[in-house]
């Protein structure tokens, strides 16, 4: 939890409950240990919707995310838990930060949730993954407010493919809100919905 950032013994006092679950149904056998550690800490993550990523724990760990995301999924099977879908907004700030926009961040951050709101009215979010939704969001934003981050430097933080990245812009590009001027965008909500 400390290697994550995790704050709160209520956290990870939720995490050692999981475990002990995970336990009595014989989880653990077979898996790694840490491996299942992670998994129930991410529960929780998902469920105070916090702004930490498996990717987070498959880093500490030297793990891969794959494998870590299937030892989380069978878990959450295994427990029958509702887990909440992630909101994209969670992250912007936080990609925002290591992407050096100075002190325009904020300013770079507002404008990338305002297209992430805008991307979610048009269907772009739906079954996506939240980084590439949020790294396509940045991207537009950057650009809106002066910044020339290249593709590359976007999916070095959002951690995604150059295909996912082009994609999600593709298909913002092709909603009425693309073709705004940055001060358009900023002062006009259109109320139309795109069906991708």
């Amino acid at each position: 939890a400390t290697a994550v950032g995790i704050q709160g013994e209520h956290a990870v006092e939720t995490a050692l409950r999981w475990y002990r679950l995970a336990l009595q149904h014989s989880f653990t056998r077979g898996r790694s240990g840490p491996a299942v550690v992670a998994a129930c800490l991410y529960i929780v993550c998902r469920q105070e919707k916090t702004s930490h990523m498996l990717l987070d724990f498959a880093d500490v760990l030297e793990q891969s995310v794959y494998v870590l995301g299937g030892t989380f999924l069978r878990l959450v099977r295994l427990l029958n838990l509702e887990i909440p879908i992630i909101d994209p907004s969670f992250f912007v700030g936080r990609f925002a930060a290591r992407l050096g926009f100075g002190d325009r961040t904020q300013a770079v951050a507002n404008t990338a949730l305002r297209v992430v709101a805008r991307m979610k009215r048009d269907w772009i979010q739906t079954g996506r993954r939240p980084a590439g939704v949020c790294g396509g969001a940045l991207v537009v934003a950057a650009r809106f407010h002066g910044f020339r981050r290249t593709n590359a430097e976007v999916r070095s933080v959002v951690r995604v493919c150059e295909a996912t990245l082009r994609k999600r812009l593709e298909e913002f590009g092709q909603t009425p809100s693309s073709l705004l001027t940055p001060d358009e965008f900023e002062g006009i909500w259109l109320e139309g919905e795109e069906d991708p």
